[in-house]
């Protein structure tokens, strides 16, 4: 670039200033001409003639070049001793050797066809000018190479400099690709755009090795959740096997069986359909929807399991709840919702379902009087297969508050966790799902 903008600037010195002169010439032998071809037309041959040598009296500096040549060719006036060939040529202007008192030079001239044959011969010894054009394309020349040695030497130092900073990305990188993830990039104080890459970099490995630890987390978490009644399972159908007498009693076994092995297969459901929905496979689905209707729908559903355990189940929805995204997502998250909100709180308890519109949000909540979570919980609150100490003993798979988290997400939401009543005991928890209206 460097390169490109010296040789426009040459082309543009060249144009201003070579160039120039050869536009001043020709300009000043055309008005020169002209005139002479006026005074012919007024003043006749005589006063062209005398035109000639006037002028030549004048030419202090000895460039003007005049030639006037009759019919027969005869030299009439100038100070050229004859016809040069070049003259002859179709073109009028014409650019020739001249040889002047000894000395080579050059002569710029425009050749004029007067009435009854006469011709006339108007011209410049432009040697001077060429002399300072070649002078001028001497410096501009320097000026050129100069200018391509201290464009490669700024393109090699600035490849150098891109080098240096970019090194320890590279080593970062090939550390990465070799199976350190625990290499990051190390940054400068400058704050530039090397460090803001380095930073950006940073935040992605971060990002990933947290992906990891959750997969290898997940893979823990299934293998521990599932070894439990994969052994119940197969304990009971071999014991049934062993010691069953009738036929009820391998029924209630082979039965028991099928129970705990549906239980497995719902956990590995659950699993897939996060991974669906983080995906973000169900956004096709997405279609303005009311979901006042189906929170509606959800509460009569739940209120009745409510009732079994002598709770309450308290319910407050606006007339409409519009909103765009995936109506049945949304209705199975706040589904796992109630469900634990229900389960985790006592017999005559409380659990209330509200929803309302503020600042362009929409906001479903669920409240509970259960045990509620510890702020460390809260954090770990909706990784898969996680359970806090008060839940252990609480059937479930750690995976309801994960889906709700992730259909959140995919809606552009977030879900916030805070107690019900803070500074009672227990505080029961509030989950609260704030979406785009």
């Amino acid at each position: 670039m460097f390169a490109a903008a010296a040789t426009a600037a040459a082309v543009v010195l060249w144009w201003n200033t070579a160039g120039a002169l050869d536009r001043q010439t020709d300009a000043a032998i055309r008005a020169d001409s002209t005139a002479l071809v006026e005074r012919q037309r007024d003043a006749g041959l005589p006063g062209l003639v005398g035109a000639i040598e006037d002028r030549l009296a004048l030419d202090v500096q000895n460039e003007s070049l005049y030639l006037l040549l009759s019919p027969d060719r005869r030299v009439l006036a100038g100070n050229l001793a004859v016809w040069p060939a070049e003259a002859n040529a179709d073109p009028p202007w014409i650019r020739m050797p001249l040889l002047r008192d000894g000395t080579e030079s050059e002569a710029r001239m425009l050749r004029v066809d007067l009435p009854d044959q006469h011709r006339l011969l108007v011209g410049r010894d432009v040697a001077e000018k060429l002399r300072l054009r070649g002078l001028l394309s001497e410096g501009i020349a320097w000026a050129a190479s100069s200018s391509a040695a201290i464009a490669l030497l700024g393109a090699w130092l600035l490849r150098r400099s891109l080098e240096r900073r970019l090194m320890p990305v590279y080593g970062t990188a090939a550390a990465i690709a070799a199976g350190d993830l625990s290499r990051r990039v190390p940054l400068s104080d400058r704050q530039d755009e090397f460090d803001r890459l380095g930073m950006t970099m940073n935040a992605m490995l971060d990002r990933i090795a947290t992906l990891m630890e959750g997969v290898r987390g997940v893979s823990d978490a299934i293998a521990h959740d599932l070894r439990t009644p994969i052994a119940r399972a197969r304990a009971k159908l071999e014991e049934a096997l062993g010691d069953a007498t009738d036929e009820e009693a391998l029924r209630a076994a082979v039965e028991q069986g099928i129970a705990d092995l549906d239980g497995i297969a719902r956990v590995f459901k659950a699993v897939l359909r996060i991974a669906e929905v983080e995906a973000g496979a169900r956004r096709a689905a997405f279609a303005p929807v009311d979901m006042a209707p189906s929170l509606a729908d959800a509460a009569d559903l739940y209120g009745a399991a409510a009732e079994a355990r002598e709770q309450v189940l308290a319910v407050e929805l606006p007339e409409a709840l519009n909103l765009v995204g995936d109506r049945d997502l949304l209705l199975q998250a706040v589904a796992n919702l109630l469900d634990n909100a229900l389960k985790f709180t006592p017999d005559g308890g409380r659990v209330a379902l509200s929803a309302r519109v503020m600042e362009g949000m929409v906001e479903i909540a669920v409240a509970d009087d259960g045990p509620g979570l510890a702020p460390e919980d809260r954090a770990r609150a909706g990784e898969r297969f996680f359970r806090a100490d008060t839940s252990r003993n609480t059937p479930g798979s750690g995976l309801g508050l994960s889906l709700v988290r992730a259909v959140v997400a995919l809606h552009g939401g977030d879900v916030l966790l805070e107690d019900t009543a803070p500074g009672r005991d227990p505080p029961g928890l509030t989950v609260r799902l704030r979406l785009p209206a």
